[in-house]
């Protein structure tokens, strides 16, 4: 039970479990059966960012410090094929009161990890208490937030998970659709993202000046965020072999991402007859449920991982997960867990400084004491400002590297 509350904590979740986040589970994944809003069957639009229809969400699920929470169904261009438009699912959260002098100013939040299977989509399924805290702060500051599930979660089609185009391209239609949509809404966009979605906040930011010139973007802000490459796969596979350690999940879910279009890899390849059976449920659980089966399970990466697999799975992936271009579109504030186990603080700090060299106006802080979760909340105190400097077009001070500092009270 120590073991569990320690790495769902990470997750923002708890042993016990949120009612849909840490037990949903699904009996396939990319079937788009949570419910007939997620499927589509007229007709669709050739043009990406177009509202499809919305909804109410349940009183559950709209966020304390909204007026309004909805559901929402838009089109996006496929980002695995690069062509051809795909129903994409997600919400959109208004604040309270009157929108100021030329309308609220709108986050489009990226989410982390929560899983492959179409319950796991936070339009349906709900968002962790650090989430749900989290964007609360930003509707009580008053931002609006369009929350994207990305391509695949909730709608029908697996979900390509951490490849940088179709979050990209999820997260900048969501902008477009609500835009198009509501009333009161400003022009003005900034991308935040953690974890899984501070890659896709990057990657956002890395694509929105050819994919979406359209979109006003102003500044993006990411926790946790993800570089991935031959060099970092290497490492965190021969780091803490004897360690149980559940996010070997994500190494789950990387290898069903990997099956999308090489079906000739097997579990077997890649996983020891011991963790295969939790591979084989990862399809149809969130992240909550798959960490506790590795948990139970104690699984260690030596136990379960078999290093020839992964370098058949990871090579030819490897391209799909990484960012167009290091030279992102406005000023990007990044925050890093000096504690963080699940994306290594010292990559996230070398990717700061690759942007910087690219010409990105980088703010990097990294927070002493703090783990994967923990910096999310805590990197308000400096993220918010560096938005409001942003949106008030104040000049920002490159930071490209950084001291792990105490997170502000």
């Amino acid at each position: 039970m120590r073991a569990c509350k320690l790495w769902l904590a990470v997750l923002g979740l708890s042993c016990a479990g949120e009612p849909a986040l840490a037990q949903a589970t699904a009996s396939k994944w990319g079937d788009g059966g949570v419910s007939a809003f997620y499927v589509w069957t007229g007709s669709l639009p050739a043009k990406p960012g177009v509202l499809l229809r919305a909804e109410p969400l349940p009183a559950a699920l709209v966020l304390a410090n909204a007026a309004s929470g909805e559901r929402i169904l838009y089109t996006s261009t496929d980002g695995v094929t690069g062509k051809g438009v795909t129903p994409v699912s997600g919400a959109l959260f208004i604040p309270k009161g009157d929108p100021p002098k030329g309308g609220w100013p709108l986050i489009a939040w990226a989410h982390g990890t929560v899983g492959m299977a179409d319950v796991c989509a936070p339009s349906w399924a709900g968002r962790s208490d650090r989430d749900v805290r989290y964007l609360n702060s930003w509707l009580a500051n008053g931002f609006a937030i369009v929350a994207t599930d990305y391509q695949g979660l909730g709608t029908p089609g697996p979900h390509p998970y951490i490849e940088t185009r179709p979050e990209a391209y999820s997260v900048l239609d969501s902008v477009r659709a609500v835009e198009g949509h509501t009333a009161g809404l400003s022009r003005k966009v900034m991308i935040v993202g953690q974890s899984q979605g501070a890659g896709a906040a990057f990657a956002t930011a890395a694509l929105s000046a050819s994919y979406a010139p359209d979109v006003d973007l102003r500044a993006t802000v990411a926790t946790g965020t993800p570089n991935l490459s031959a060099a970092t796969l290497s490492s965190a596979s021969n780091s803490d072999l004897d360690r149980v350690d559940p996010t070997i999940a994500y190494v789950f879910y990387l290898t069903l991402t990997a099956q999308q279009t090489r079906p000739d890899i097997k579990g077997s390849d890649v996983f020891t007859d011991k963790a295969l059976p939790l591979f084989e449920a990862a399809q149809g659980q969130c992240v909550g449920p798959a960490f506790q089966a590795v948990i139970k399970a104690g699984l260690t990466r030596r136990e379960a991982l078999k290093p020839e697999g992964q370098a058949k799975v990871f090579g030819p992936l490897l391209p799909a997960l990484g960012y167009a271009t290091l030279k992102l579109k406005g000023p990007v504030f990044m925050g890093v867990g000096a504690e963080d186990k699940d994306v290594n603080p010292k990559q996230q700090i070398a990717l700061a400084r690759s942007a910087c060299d690219a010409g990105t106006l980088v703010e990097v802080h990294v927070y002493a004491g703090l783990d994967h979760s923990g910096t999310v909340n805590a990197s308000l105190k400096d993220s918010l400002p560096f938005v409001r400097k942003a949106l008030a077009g104040e000049p920002i001070t490159p930071r490209c590297e950084a001291e792990p500092e105490a997170p502000k009270p």
